[in-house]
């Protein structure tokens, strides 16, 4: 019984830190700022992606070119039709089959920060099934940036613990949810659209 109440303690207080990480990023992401954060793959710096400013933060704490593009995440598939100019009918079947998290490179970007788009107008997103960036997503019911929390050039952190400290100083809010998770995590599959609907696979 002893044990059942540390269990429920426990839970009760995670759920606790997850609704407020929540609430502060959502603040955070409506004044332009951005946040490091747990995804459904490894961690990334966020920001609001739609905001031009707030994407221009996110290229210079990563000391990044904007001619490289960035991901963008979503919580569901109605959400990408605001963001490009038609989904292919294979879509959905390719997303039912995935196994693993998959981004997924669409032409006809839209009603984004103009330096998140590539040179031939598309863009990568992600539907995501991590818990805490479905709520936080779902709540603030517009993409977020998703880059890897390092330092162009450098390696992808595995796990919080991987993060360089340079980046801790420079965003604007840290989440707390899933930073002691030491498991090495992995970086998305990566299948660019064509024009036509042919599919390119980029990254297995």
């Amino acid at each position: 019984m002893t044990e059942d109440i540390y269990i429920f303690k426990y839970s009760l207080q995670s759920n606790n830190t997850m609704i407020e990480d929540i609430n502060k990023a959502l603040e955070v992401l409506n004044e332009g700022g951005t946040i490091l954060y747990p995804t459904d793959t490894i961690w990334g710096i966020g920001c609001d992606a739609t905001n031009e400013t707030a994407v221009k933060k996110v290229y210079k704490i990563k000391k990044r070119t904007d001619s490289k593009s960035m991901l963008v995440l979503v919580d569901d598939l109605k959400m990408i039709k605001d963001y490009v100019k038609a989904i292919p009918d294979t879509i959905p079947k390719i997303l039912e089959r995935g196994n693993k998290p998959l981004t997924i490179i669409y032409p006809g970007a839209r009603n984004l920060a103009s330096s998140l788009i590539s040179s031939d107008g598309s863009i990568g997103i992600r539907i995501v099934n991590d818990e805490f960036c479905v709520r936080l997503i779902s709540e603030f019911k517009r993409p977020v940036v998703s880059t890897s929390a390092n330092i162009s050039g450098y390696p992808s952190p595995g796990n919080f613990n991987d993060i360089d400290a340079e980046i801790f100083k420079n965003v604007d809010y840290i989440v707390r949810w899933r930073q002691d998770d030491n498991a090495q995590n992995k970086p998305s599959g990566i299948i660019k659209i064509g024009k036509n609907g042919e599919v390119e696979v980029i990254r297995k």
